[in-house]
């Protein structure tokens, strides 16, 4: 998706160089509609520019900054100099991550789907998330959950989640704990089992959660869990702990929760 309209000065900008004149460098913006660019040689790199092409060539992609703009004459002043390498990558990725997300739509909407189509769907979810593609992760990671509040249609949240689930690639971060659970009474081995299917939550996770209980070593069990961050992570591994211990405690048992292995794994 290119944007109509034009960028804020202050904006960085990703541009392809178009011409390279002895005064400057002239820059396709591949983020916007028919908007060009001049980066004057004084904004090319620090220092005295002997020559323009040697920092930049016809064809290469840079990030820019853009300084001012004046849309009666149509015409964009750019800096390549004041952006730094930090500024430089980050841009670079984001840019990546909405043609990835431009190609989503086109899955989720078809080929030909209408720009009138296009642009309500990525607008309602740009409106809710920082960008199209976040939108879109959202999805893959939450569901139709993620966009309750986004102003689409019915078959439209279908669409979206649908093809984000079978192709946005989600962080995921896992954790561990352990649970010693201890049964003194004739029925021990069965409450124990009874307190390990409340720690894997009875079938009650959240759909972007991985929770699984396994046997370490009487009396030690390890609780692992995958979700797409530290906190979410964190939240279920103390929750499938906790339950464990209710469902133990419930029945005359003990239930102790701790992070590292009481002894080493063998």
């Amino acid at each position: 998706m290119k944007y109509s309209g034009w960028p804020d000065k202050g904006d960085l900008v990703v541009g392809k160089v178009d011409e390279i004149a002895d005064f400057g460098v002239f820059i396709d913006l591949e983020e916007y509609e028919n908007k060009r660019g001049l980066v004057h040689i004084s904004e090319v790199a620090s220092g005295w520019i002997k020559n323009v092409r040697d920092h930049v060539r016809e064809g290469q992609t840079v990030v820019a900054k853009v300084l001012d703009i004046d849309e009666g004459s149509q015409q964009i002043d750019l800096s390549i100099k004041d952006v730094n390498e930090h500024q430089r990558k980050d841009k670079i990725q984001d840019w990546k991550n909405e043609q990835k997300a431009d190609k989503w739509m086109a899955i989720a909407f078809g080929e030909d789907v209408s720009d009138e189509q296009y642009g309500a769907v990525a607008n309602a979810l740009i409106a809710e998330y920082d960008s199209l593609y976040d939108g879109f992760e959202q999805a893959a990671i939450h569901g139709m959950e993620a966009l309750e509040d986004v102003d689409l249609e019915e078959d439209e949240k279908e669409a979206v989640v649908e093809t984000a689930r079978e192709n946005v690639s989600v962080p995921y971060v896992n954790v561990t704990g352990y649970v010693d659970l201890r049964c003194p009474t004739p029925d021990g081995v069965d409450d124990i089992k009874e307190a390990l299917k409340a720690a894997e939550g009875n079938g009650e996770i959240p759909d972007e959660v991985e929770l699984t209980v396994a046997y370490v070593g009487s009396p030690e069990y390890r609780i692992k869990v995958r979700a797409p961050d530290y906190k979410t992570a964190e939240s279920e591994l103390e929750a499938s702990a906790k339950r464990a211990r209710e469902a133990i405690e419930a029945v005359g048992g003990t239930g102790e929760y701790h992070r590292e292995r009481t002894e080493d794994d063998e």
